[in-house]
């Protein structure tokens, strides 16, 4: 089993964690404090440890990178870039701004023609982005409970880093649409806008995207 190294330690990074436990693998959250994740490391056994960034891109053979947009850059710069080289790394930010939604959706401090995995793989070129798990809520990112298997949308340059994130998320209930390259992140991104309309105008989060052909 390959060892997860989680940057973040928010509702997503824990959520993940916990999925990659289950299946086996060992994990470490990369976070500034390593005191509020004594609950979640309690809990989820010996397995699962925490640490700083660093220590968490260096531990892992893949990488998940589950921070608030807005600091995506910089959480990356203080794992060290160098840590990332040749690794797949599960994109699963989004780039909300920190201003309100307006009537339900979201805002983005990105336009339609440049998403923020572009600009994360342009800074870690050596990386191998996937863009996945960004557009459904933490709580259904292990086995949702759904009576079919909902889609995750993915996309990135290297053809070995998304086999490798299909099989993770056919271990975690979904089927994998690949839908290309790294530009196609600028439509996956958005879909993060579209699941939560419905969260932030009826209060319903329970809802998951599938792609029929």
């Amino acid at each position: 089993m390959k060892k997860i190294g989680i940057i973040g330690s928010g509702v997503v990074a824990k959520a993940l964690g916990t999925g990659f436990v289950k299946y086996g693998h060992e994990v470490r959250l990369g976070t500034r404090d390593t005191s509020k994740l004594s609950e979640w490391l309690s809990e989820t056994g010996t397995n699962a440890s925490a640490g700083t960034f660093a220590d968490a891109a260096a531990f892992g053979d893949i990488i998940v990178l589950a921070v608030k947009g807005t600091v995506a850059k910089s959480a990356l710069e203080q794992a060290g870039i160098n840590h990332l080289s040749g690794k797949t790394i599960i994109d699963a930010t989004n780039p909300i701004s920190d201003s309100p939604p307006v009537n339900g959706v979201l805002n983005f401090f990105t336009d339609m023609n440049k998403s923020l995995m572009e600009e994360l793989q342009a800074l870690a070129t050596e990386g191998n982005f996937v863009k996945a798990y960004n557009s459904i809520g933490s709580h259904l990112m292990v086995n949702p409970p759904f009576a079919e298997k909902p889609t995750m949308f993915i996309a990135g340059n290297n053809e070995a880093a998304k086999k490798e994130v299909a099989e993770i998320n056919d271990k975690f209930g979904f089927e994998t649409e690949d839908m290309g390259s790294v530009e196609a992140a600028r439509a996956i991104e958005p879909l993060c806008m579209l699941w939560c309309i419905p969260g932030f105008r009826d209060n319903q989060w329970v809802q998951a995207f599938r792609f029929l052909k």
